[in-house]
């Protein structure tokens, strides 16, 4: 039986035992990329070291790089055959360090795209790393994720092409006890921060949190992952306004928080991302690559310069990405670091990340989802809340009222995409032209995935074929895979999902400024408030989605059984 390390500690836990592996592979692997000839694994080790992928016949390696005094490698694999299944095992300078020998897990695996199978996409965010244990199940609830994990390792459900986590992989703001002690063990405390991360040491400790459980260990390192920020990552509310902006960069802890969040992002997150082509563009990992023996390139203080001026010119660098799943495609878009936060000009992606966004819109698939963080398609009752908030807070306004909405809009979260109306509507006409056939074959659904909000739902688009669509426009939310909603919050949701849709819709129709949704849309299904994780299956023109969750049975706290909480269809 596998003895679980209490919040996920470090090694493989096994009777008792720990690995020899634990002494030099420090996190990881993780399997990120992976296409139908191409893959990427990354790790974290200890040392400098060279590490290899052993597959079938062959050996690829690559030498670890230094951030921070900490060391990591992304070995690039090439030359796969599509639709095949590799085993692989990692070493660290010759040495098996993956998997353990004991390792109650089947083999780790690389399984290549291919276009003749349909898509399975497994997607969710909102993450919190605390024990697996009766008493966080009471607090927290069972980790959908690693319920799912469990599942897959006995086989009971079947492999999803990837893994799409959409915001709050770690929470830098609302830390655990292990977390806590750790901060405690380098500085004092009560100052600074105080619970809160200070600096990329304290990131890199929370990775290691998040990530180190031995079931979600073996999961991301057979899991194909596409990860992408939202604000607990960095912090609550990142990005809301040019008045949040302006106040937490008054702080004097601010400065290295954020660049402990972007660069832990870059290196933890990020590069994972990127098909290799893709990879070998960024000039970040051109350095990288530069490096021809272990711990030879240092990228301190690339990275750091790289956090600084993302702050300043959010345009500069591009967090956004897509994955082509063989009939389907994903675009994953940046809708906090990209963001426009002058008084008078407020939108939700910088010109570049909007021309960016442009060019990747193009149909000639099966299937399109874009990836968000952020729900694009809100409870109509709530995207009607908050496109009034954001325009009382405005600068035409008088100063109470701008005082008043941009307090509400900081303390509720009024900061998704309908409280950026006018990237809002140049988002959806993006969509609908897709969507009529302006640009390629139209996909059979138009599909946004979303996470952030703590509960989960389906809206769509009511009649699209009205407005000359041929696709169906869909919003599907997963959230969260593990940080419950306060019961009475879920009461607020369910109104604005059902209940005050027309009131507020009589409201925005009377606000000044405001302009209705030219594409109105309903809730078809939702909402639910389990911890989820979700699986959205391509079958033909339709689109499947289950919502699952985790529940302890029979008082067995360690092996939560895995069940389904919910199912859409569309199409």
């Amino acid at each position: 039986m596998l003895k679980q390390s209490e919040e996920g500690g470090g090694g493989w836990g096994h009777n008792g035992g720990v690995t020899v592996a634990a002494d030099r592979l420090a996190l990881g692997p993780l399997l990120r990329f992976v296409g139908h000839h191409e893959a990427t694994i990354w790790v974290q080790t200890t040392e400098p070291a060279w590490v290899e992928v052993e597959l079938d016949d062959r050996v690829v390696g690559a030498p670890t790089f230094i951030v921070e005094d900490h060391h990591y490698a992304l070995v690039v694999i090439t030359d796969l055959e599509p639709g095949t299944q590799y085993p692989y095992r990692l070493r660290l300078d010759g040495e098996v360090v993956w998997p353990a020998p004991d390792s109650p897990f089947p083999p780790s695996t690389i399984r290549t795209l291919t276009s003749e199978t349909p898509t399975r996409l497994a997607f969710g965010s909102c993450r919190t790393s605390v024990p697996h244990d009766a008493e966080h199940h009471a607090s927290h609830g069972v980790d959908a994720m690693r319920a799912y994990a469990l599942a897959l390792a006995k086989g009971e459900q079947e492999w999803p092409d990837a893994v799409a986590f959409l915001g709050d992989q770690v929470y830098a703001d609302e830390t655990s006890e292990a977390m806590r002690e750790f901060i405690a063990s380098r500085r004092d405390i009560t100052k600074g921060p105080k619970e809160e991360l200070a600096d990329f040491a304290e990131y890199s400790h929370l990775y290691h949190l998040a990530w180190s459980d031995p079931a979600n260990r073996w999961l991301l390192a057979n899991l194909p992952s596409a990860m992408i920020f939202d604000d607990h990552d960095v912090r609550d509310d990142w990005n809301t306004s040019y008045e949040w902006h302006q106040e937490i960069n008054a702080l004097p802890w601010w400065h290295e928080r954020l660049i402990g969040a972007l660069t832990s992002y870059w290196v933890y997150q990020h590069i994972g991302n990127l098909a290799p082509e893709e990879l070998a563009e960024d000039p970040y990992w051109a350095l990288v690559a530069k490096g021809e023996s272990p711990g030879q390139v240092d990228l301190t203080q690339p990275l750091r310069s790289l956090a600084e001026r993302v702050d300043r010119e959010p345009e500069s660098y591009r967090w956004s990405y897509t994955r082509d799943l063989g009939d389907t495609r994903l675009i994953v878009v940046d809708s906090r670091a990209a963001r426009v936060l002058e008084p008078d000009h407020r939108d939700m992606l910088d010109p570049g990340e909007m021309d960016w966004f442009r060019e990747q819109m193009r149909g000639d698939v099966d299937h399109l989802f874009i990836g968000t963080s952020l729900p694009f398609l809100l409870a109509p009752g709530l995207h009607d809340f908050e496109a009034i908030d954001e325009e009382l807070a405005s600068p035409e306004r008088s100063a109470p009222v701008r005082w008043t909405a941009e307090h509400l809009r900081q303390v509720i979260d009024l900061e998704h995409w309908a409280a950026f109306q006018t990237g809002f509507a140049e988002v959806f006409e993006e969509v609908m032209a897709v969507a009529r056939g302006e640009r390629g074959k139209p996909p059979a659904t138009i599909t946004f995935l979303s996470g952030d909000v703590h509960h989960s739902y389906v809206a769509e688009v009511t009649d699209a074929d009205q407005y000359g669509a041929r696709s169906r426009i869909v919003q599907a939310v997963c959230s969260p895979i593990r940080n419950p909603m306060p019961r009475a919050v879920r009461v607020v949701m369910s109104l604005f999902a059902r209940a005050l849709v027309r009131p507020m819709r009589w409201a925005s129709d009377r606000a000044k400024g405001v302009d209705p949704p030219r594409y109105p849309w309903t809730v078809t299904h939702g909402p639910w408030f389990d911890n989820n994780i979700a699986v959205a299956q391509v079958k033909g023109e339709r689109l499947t989605v289950t919502w699952h969750a985790g529940e302890v049975v029979d008082g067995d706290d360690a092996h939560p059984a895995l069940v389904q909480v919910a199912e859409a269809t569309v199409g």
